[in-house]
């Protein structure tokens, strides 16, 4: 009998046209954290649906053996039932409800009469409230914390079924990073509680800081499975894209033209609190063909100065000039700002850069439909041909330009976003976090489409959390803190500790 909790054995999992899963074998310890790595699309959600019961036994081959039986999942109330509870990256809790309702939904404490007794159930979630480490009243709404917390209740609500196996679907790809900490240190504080945890990742350091063991997998296949202390970025990678990546980044040698952009003074405050300064007094600039990245902590202003630039997205009493190629512009709204040939690629595709439930090629065509009107009407075969050249340019994988936006992995939405800024022909592209939340393999695709965009002579901005991939790709680079341009260096003399040393600079007092 071996030490192992799960083993799956030959999964194989296929959908209309396209093989998910082939003969894909995993074994995980009884009290290990194993992590599972691959590019968006490789398979490992699948996976773990089959594991969970959300694909039901009989919709695919293969066997699944827990605690040293062999297990046939009917849903997710069958294997939760077993002791395997799944948090998906989509957290699903209820906004209106409170803390403790979320965490006993489907799961209440009943009283006398079979009614829910309400006691029991706060004071219940306030013991396990106290062992994730969330200080906050169990009656407290979930609208009312931020995703983090949210995370740590998805947990808390795990344990509430007795848990035996944990499966993290990309847990901190919407955290900062004191939130991400505070949760992989939960992640190594149950494995001391004897919780065994299977977590996908492609934060490879994070991967290195709490995994025992990691089992790769590439296009629905197991590739191999690495020990704790075999792992390494560059092997963990190899085996994700199938080839070595002696550079991160893809080769850039600017071609730098006359002065494209230039911000002076400009400032917004809070959209609420009109008295709270969050853009103070920013000047920067972009040549033609440059790249020039914004390096700033969480809450430093990055996001909100690009947003209250583009069409004064967010802000209010809002100043400031913008000149385009030496002349005034006006970016008072976000047609405006089209107009003058400025685009802003959100950081969060899924709510404000992508129309999920609509397809490819309308996502495409969404911010510039002017140049397919025919009187009055959108021409679709010239929208569909645009559309087509655009997949086949930026190697979005998907079988045509019809199949709906939020069927596509995180890589190829991100592709889809700048496809259809491309389209709208900018002269200054803003990036916001372009490559949140996808993995290595598409990094290096987006970082390839950024290079060629700078080539054609225009500006882009990147603003990135990940001080690595600034330095790695711009030109030159501004730091924020508090809200203000505290220094701008050319990547030459950029390193992580003077960047740092900016971002962190406080505001006089």
């Amino acid at each position: 009998m071996t030490n192992n909790i799960l083993e799956m054995r030959g999964i194989t999992k296929t959908f209309p046209g396209v093989k998910a899963l082939s003969n894909v074998t995993i074994e995980v310890e009884r009290g290990e954290v194993h992590a599972i790595c691959g590019e968006n699309g490789a398979g490992k959600s699948t996976l773990m649906k089959v594991l969970s019961g959300v694909y039901p036994h009989g919709t695919y081959d293969g066997d699944i053996v827990f605690e040293n039986e062999t297990v046939e999942f009917k849903d997710l109330t069958d294997s939760e039932a077993k002791g395997i509870v799944i948090i998906h990256q989509e957290l699903a809790l209820s906004p209106y409800l409170s803390i403790a309702e979320n965490i006993f939904l489907n799961n209440e404490l009943k009283g006398r009469g079979g009614l829910i007794d309400w006691n029991k159930t706060n004071f219940e979630a306030s013991k396990l409230l106290a062992r994730v480490g969330l200080r906050e009243n169990p009656t407290t709404k979930i609208m009312d914390i931020g995703v983090g917390k949210q995370q740590l209740v998805e947990i808390a609500k795990a344990l509430s079924k007795e848990v035996k196996l944990l499966i993290l679907d990309e847990p901190t790809a919407a955290l900062n990073d004191e939130d991400s900490d505070h949760l992989l240190d939960l992640i190594l504080h149950l494995k001391g509680q004897g919780i065994t945890s299977i977590i996908i990742s492609h934060k490879l350091n994070e991967i290195k800081k709490v995994a025992d063991s990691v089992t790769v997998i590439r296009d629905g296949k197991t590739i191999e499975t690495i020990a704790k202390q075999e792992v390494t970025e560059d092997r963990i990678i190899k085996d994700m894209v199938g080839r070595d990546l002696e550079h991160r980044y893809p080769d850039h040698t600017p071609n730098l033209g006359d002065e494209l952009l230039r911000v002076e003074d400009w400032t917004a405050h809070h959209p609420q609190d009109t008295s709270r300064v969050v853009v103070d007094n920013v000047n920067l600039h972009v040549r033609a063909g440059e790249i020039v990245g914004i390096a700033g902590l969480m809450g430093a202003g990055r996001t909100e100065f690009a947003m209250s630039l583009f069409g004064q997205s967010y802000g209010s009493r809002i100043s400031g000039k913008v000149f385009l190629r030496g002349k005034e512009i006006k970016t008072r709204t976000v047609s405006e700002a089209i107009e003058h040939g400025i685009a802003y690629a959100t950081e969060d595709r899924k709510t404000y850069g992508l129309n999920l439930i609509e397809d490819i090629k309308r996502n495409i065509s969404m911010a510039s439909l002017k140049k397919l009107e025919r009187f009055g009407l959108v021409h679709d075969n010239e929208e569909y041909k645009i559309a087509t050249e655009f997949k086949n340019s930026m190697n979005i994988k998907a079988p045509n330009v019809l199949v709906k936006t939020g069927k596509l992995s995180g890589g190829n939405q991100q592709k889809v976003v700048l496809s259809k800024w491309i389209y709208s022909d900018p002269d200054v592209l803003i990036l916001d976090e372009p490559t949140r939340g996808i993995d290595v393999g598409a990094k290096y695709e987006i970082y390839t489409i950024i290079n060629k965009l700078a080539a054609q002579g225009k500006g882009v901005i990147v603003i990135s959390s990940e001080l690595p991939e600034l330095l790695g790709i711009c030109d030159r680079v501004y730091a924020i803190s508090e809200g203000r341009i505290t220094g701008e260096l050319p990547i030459a003399e950029a390193t992580p500790e003077s960047m740092l040393k900016l971002m962190t600079m406080e505001k006089p007092r």
